[in-house]
């Protein structure tokens, strides 16, 4: 489990496919610095489990399913990825509970400064728009983030300078493709709701 505070961008060294299993190399140092074979850290919001462990990097195996419904398919070396060890017991949460499980793939349609902040207007595929609840969280790229509104298939979120600089979306435009993750809590009571009404 996750916050949603990115604690550290990492470099793609490289990508490569060993069998069905698709390996990602990434360069990090705070992450890294405590991190074992077997830890999980947050990979642009995505779970992944640390395979192997360098003096400069660690690699995490990804399945073609997990490359299918997350932007991780499309990583090339050199690009940055929003990285973030799991919680532990005691610590901080200082955005909302994360599990690493994106629910699906947003593409950002518009990116632009409203008042002199940065909105990002993003879609999501319209079976899910029923989670995007306006003042509630989300994760975006693993960045844990309030939506400020929502359309019929879109939502949108604002950026404070802080968060543009140390994560990934200063990197991101329109048509870019981001790991979704919609709040547990809304998900647990829109999915109670529908369940008892059956």
């Amino acid at each position: 489990m996750f916050a949603g505070i990115v604690e550290e961008l990492g470099v793609v060294k490289r990508v490569f496919r060993k069998g069905n299993i698709t390996l990602i190399e990434v360069s990090a140092a705070l992450t890294l610095a405590d991190t074992k074979i077997g830890d999980s850290l947050a990979v642009n919001g995505v779970c992944l489990t640390a395979v192997e462990i360098n003096k400069d990097s660690f690699a995490f195996e990804a399945i073609p399913e997990t490359l299918k419904v997350t932007n991780l398919g499309a990583l090339r070396g050199g690009e940055k990825v929003n990285l973030e060890r799991s919680l532990r017991v005691g610590d901080r949460i200082s955005g909302h509970f994360v599990l690493g499980h994106a629910d699906c793939l947003g593409i950002i349609r518009k990116k632009r400064y409203f008042n002199g902040n940065l909105a990002f207007e993003i879609a999501v595929p319209v079976e899910f728009i029923k989670y995007c609840l306006p003042k509630g969280s989300i994760a975006v790229d693993g960045i844990s983030l309030t939506i400020a509104s929502r359309k019929s298939n879109t939502f949108s979120v604002y950026i404070i300078p802080h968060t543009l600089k140390n994560t990934t979306l200063d990197f991101r435009g329109v048509s870019a493709g981001v790991n979704i993750e919609f709040d547990l809590l809304v998900k647990k009571e829109k999915y109670c709701k529908s369940f008892c009404l059956e």
